[in-house]
């Protein structure tokens, strides 16, 4: 995938947008992948999450704490209530890869995701409602269903020129009806 962007992507988009600057270029810097358990599960919720984002992204997870204790939810400080994984360089374009090509499209009635999920400065948020999508996980091993939160983060501030890049990399956005 990283040749892929260098070779075709990247000549693309400075064609498009008339960058002169090589560095100006879009490029994705990180994937966080997250998992949030709730507070009021036991124990072996979150050691199953750990678990599950180990098989799926191939790198330990750090076990999110909460910093304050809410008693609406339950929530006590220095509680564990979830873990997340922070993917770089070859992970992060090899995990790209099977989101885009394997995972997205086994969701079913799939018919692409929105694009809308943008937060400003050109980082986009994908949830995900099931980790049985990825096909490292064995669908008899997995005791309960537990969604994620996936972002992608870029180098550019602009909603405009990541959609751009996300799209020449393969993300399959909704097409608009206009």
């Amino acid at each position: 995938m990283y040749t892929y962007y260098m070779e075709t992507v990247r000549p693309k988009l400075q064609e498009s947008r008339g960058y002169t600057n090589p560095h100006a270029i879009p490029r994705m810097t990180k994937i966080v992948v997250n998992m949030g358990v709730s507070s009021q599960l036991d124990k072996s919720a979150l050691d199953d999450a750990v678990k599950d984002l180990t098989t799926i992204t191939g790198r330990k997870p750090v076990i999110n704490i909460a910093r304050k204790s809410v008693a609406n939810f339950k929530l006590r400080q220095g509680q564990s209530i979830g873990c997340r994984v922070t993917l770089r360089r070859e992970v992060m374009y090899e995990f790209f890869d099977r989101l885009v090509t394997i995972a997205l499209p086994s969701i079913r009635d799939f018919r692409g995701i929105s694009p809308k999920s943008f937060d400003g400065w050109g980082n986009y948020s994908l949830g995900i409602n099931d980790q049985s999508i990825f096909p490292e996980m064995e669908l008899d091993k997995i005791k309960r269903t537990q969604g994620m939160d996936i972002t992608i983060v870029t180098n550019v501030n602009s909603n405009e020129e990541s959609l751009e890049l996300l799209k020449l990399m393969g993300m399959p956005f909704i097409k608009k009806n206009n």
